[in-house]
């Protein structure tokens, strides 16, 4: 599993055990641009977020780095992020 889609798929998590039904509540909450929340929630990127724009999604969905992270979904996960796919390119 690429490491984008199993932080897509925390994000979710956590908007659900919040009670999100859209990315506009998390937009809300996290007071990131909705263009950023959007870009990462679509599964059609494989975008990475900064870490400063994870901790802003995790004060919005009231978690930490901590618990977001501890999870089995990142055990094996692969980084095919678009930054390291134009590095391989060359």
């Amino acid at each position: 599993m690429l490491l984008s889609e199993a932080i897509r798929i925390r994000i979710n998590y956590f908007m659900n055990k919040k009670g999100f039904s859209s990315c506009w509540d998390l937009y809300k909450s996290s007071g990131l641009p909705r263009s950023t929340i959007n870009a990462l929630l679509s599964s059609e990127r494989n975008a990475l977020p900064r870490l400063s724009t994870l901790l802003h999604i995790c004060e919005g969905l009231d978690t930490n780095f901590v618990e977001f992270f501890n999870d089995s979904i990142f055990l094996d996960v692969e980084d095919f992020s678009e930054d390291n796919l134009r590095k391989l390119k060359g």
